[in-house]
């Protein structure tokens, strides 16, 4: 059970270097940032692995400035009532560009015309004759009149799709949860498939932006493969997990991929002369860092001081506005009679409700109220003491 009053520092853990750009956000006469604050009220993270961390009680937050969360331990923070911040889409452009890059080295044979010219010797005269000699291997083809497939809709698909339509790509997109904004801004020329086989067999490029799931991990397997085009180019800058590396190595060898590229360099992998593998760049660029930061600060801000929760993979978006100086923040699992019980406890503390706002999420459920008087110390026991609640937080302030 966590209780918290607004009248002390909020701590910030920081696990990774974030962007000074976000962290400049957190006031320094209200929070207390670094790399080794004990008790924290929020952790701030990008890549470490937190699954065998001991993460305090103290914590109330952890925001991810990044999209994936798969390095964060969300069941054992939903059961402690801790939101789990990211960044969706702060990463985005980054994300497309290099998409198109891999596009485009695998288009035009770039990896292996480099590695041939980094190979050669000789005075001007010679180096010219083998450069003549040697570059009919590495004709390539041009984009427009290819189908890129795009399998999963949201920011980073939708983009890589309006990307690759402005080259003059046929684009075919599937995305069966595709959320109704995602539709709202793919682009009118995306085909939509019925079906990921429709989208296998259709594409002379495939790209994948979906997130790591038990039905997406290894959603590209020996079977997918045996149904795409002859010389398909797979790229994957989603996750590793999402593509079966044995997969990759056959279809390679039965030549049903021309290329696999990839972010995620794999032992398997490793000197295959189909593979294209990038050190993880996907966000790394300094606007991403820097946008990645800016937001998850601002959610986590918002979280700690008013009790807002916006992109928590784990708890509802719950956003209202401060219309009382006493609020309530309450999140409990979403079992029947919560706001009741809750409301009830109010009434008999004497206490009249200005504002509420209850939403669901799964198993979560995450209830603001705004009250016009202070509320007491036991009303939050009371409250904290109620069956399937999770965390109560009291969160005064002078409007």
């Amino acid at each position: 059970m966590i209780l918290q009053m607004t009248t002390k520092k909020f701590g910030i853990l920081i696990l990774n270097q974030i962007s000074q750009v976000g962290l400049r956000r957190l006031p320094h006469e209200s929070y207390q940032v670094g790399k080794d604050v004990a008790k924290p009220d929020a952790i701030l993270v990008r890549s470490q692995d937190m699954h065998g961390m001991s993460i305090a009680e103290s914590v109330r937050a952890i925001g991810r400035a990044g999209a994936g969360t798969n390095n964060i331990p969300v069941k054992a923070m939903s059961k402690r009532g801790v939101p789990v911040f990211n960044a969706p889409g702060a990463n985005a452009n980054a994300v497309k560009e290099l998409v198109l890059a891999g596009v485009l080295m695998a288009a035009r044979n770039l990896p292996a015309a480099l590695e041939f010219v980094a190979a050669l010797s000789g005075d001007d005269q010679g180096l010219a004759k083998r450069v003549e000699d040697g570059k009919k291997q590495f004709a390539g083809v041009e984009l427009p009149d290819h189908t890129l497939g795009v399998i999963g809709l949201g920011k980073v698909g939708s983009i890589v799709a309006d990307a690759a339509i402005k080259l003059g790509m046929n684009v075919l997109g599937y995305d069966p949860e595709i959320t109704v904004d995602a539709a709202w801004s793919l682009p009118s020329q995306v085909k939509k498939a019925h079906s990921i086989e429709e989208v296998l067999k259709s594409s002379h490029f495939l790209t994948l932006h979906v997130p790591l799931l038990d039905v997406t991990r290894h959603l590209i397997s020996a079977s997918s493969v045996e149904l795409m085009r002859p010389g398909t180019t797979l790229l994957n800058f989603s996750r590793e997990e999402i593509v079966d590396p044995k997969a990759v190595v056959d279809g390679l060898e039965s030549h049903k991929l021309k290329y696999y590229v990839t972010d995620f360099p794999a032992s398997m992998l490793s000197g295959n002369p189909g593979v294209i593998a990038l050190p993880h760049l996907g966000a790394s660029t300094r606007e991403a860092e820097d946008n990645c930061a800016v937001m998850v600060v601002d959610q986590v801000r918002d979280y700690l001081e008013n009790g807002n929760v916006q992109n928590a993979v784990n708890f509802p978006t719950v956003v209202m506005q401060r219309e009382a100086p006493f609020r309530l923040a309450v999140a409990n699992a979403n079992v029947p009679n919560m706001v009741g019980q809750i409301s009830s406890a109010m009434a008999t503390a004497g206490l009249n409700i200005h504002n509420m706002l209850n939403r669901s999420k799964g198993e979560m459920a995450y209830t603001l109220v705004d009250v016009d008087s202070a509320v007491s110390s036991t009303l939050v026991d009371k409250i904290s003491g109620i069956q399937g609640v999770l965390a109560v937080r009291y969160l005064p302030r002078t409007l």
